[in-house]
């Protein structure tokens, strides 16, 4: 009877080769599947900008070229609807706007169902905070977004009527493309900003030029960690942002490694003095943020951008020339 052969097996050598060689391969092949993921993301998320910027021109077609103010302050406090907020129709949100009662604040009960609803468009899909924010009770009671209407530099709002913010999105004042005197080219509309943002509120200090990024956490303040989680709220550091200090500038403080600061919420009972804010552009795509213009182009801005440059694309009217960025 012939002698059968026998099939040779792996050795352990030759395993341990093939388990290299798959993992070289797949050390190579990760980076690119990321950097790809990484790259959809960012077409999507300045898709969503580009959204904002069709809905702004369609809202200001229905409104008689006028913009959505950025917030209504009154003698209350709260219940600001954002200009993000006007914006739904134009968003493939009517739906959702037809259950919204703008004669009340968002916190009405009328209104209860509104605030916690997740809106794809406002949300960037690298936001690694993309989630509820729940009440102590854990029940869900606002979504963040990621987008924020450009509400000046350092003065936001001065109740008393003798200064004006130079922003695109005003409190109380519903702009026109003509009042963009610089040109809506010239002009930031909206910007990235991160949800769950921690910031430092209502401490008092009326500073009417900016410290270093080093020196707001001495302004003082209340401590916050639930910055830009409510979409439905106006107000700047919700649903704005300024040029202060340039993208992605770290604001240190004792209580988070990066904040934003308010001198005193606008539309509080309380404030009685000009409202100033440093509330930084910030985005998780790395190395800037993407913004979109008033004439509705969105552009890739560097966190190297000239602090000065970003000052002046923040500013509607200041006559200045900007050169690259």
């Amino acid at each position: 009877m012939p002698a059968q052969k026998t099939r040779r097996g792996f050795t352990l050598i030759e395993l341990l080769v093939v388990i290299a060689i798959i993992a070289v391969l797949m050390a190579l092949l990760l980076p690119a599947v990321q950097q790809a993921r990484e790259a959809a993301r960012k077409a999507q998320c300045k898709s969503n900008l580009k959204q904002i910027g069709l809905a702004l021109q369609n809202y200001s077609e229905s409104y008689g070229d006028r913009l959505p103010f950025a917030t209504a302050v009154a003698a209350t406090n709260g219940g600001k609807w954002s200009a993000s907020a006007r914006l739904l129709p134009y968003l493939d949100q009517g739906n959702l706007y037809v259950t919204i009662n703008l004669e009340y604040t968002y916190s009405d009960p009328i209104n209860a169902a509104v605030p916690p609803t997740r809106i794809s468009s406002f949300m960037c899909p690298s936001e690694v905070n993309d989630r509820s924010r729940l009440n102590t009770s854990g029940v869900a009671v606002h979504y963040p977004a990621n987008y924020a209407a450009n509400q000046g530099s350092w003065l936001i709002y001065d109740p008393t009527g003798a200064q004006q913010s130079s922003g695109a999105f005003l409190p109380n004042v519903s702009l026109r493309f003509g009042d963009f005197s610089d040109g809506t080219s010239n002009v930031l509309g909206f910007s990235e900003v991160k949800a769950f943002q921690a910031n430092i509120k209502n401490g008092g200090s009326t500073v009417a030029t900016p410290p270093a990024p080093t020196g707001i956490a001495a302004l003082g303040g209340t401590f916050s960690a639930t910055g830009h989680t409510e979409w439905v709220d106006g107000k700047v550091h919700e649903m704005g942002f300024t040029t202060t200090f340039p993208p992605n500038t770290v604001v240190p403080h004792s209580q988070a490694p990066d904040v934003d600061y308010v001198s005193c919420t606008e539309g509080s009972t309380t404030c009685l003095t000009p409202s100033y804010a440093a509330v930084t552009a910030r985005s998780w795509h790395p190395g800037g943020v993407h913004a979109l213009l008033m004439d509705g182009q969105v552009r890739t801005i560097s966190d190297n951008i000239n602090a000065q440059t970003w000052q002046n694309l923040g500013d509607r009217n200041d006559g200045n020339v900007l050169g690259e960025y």
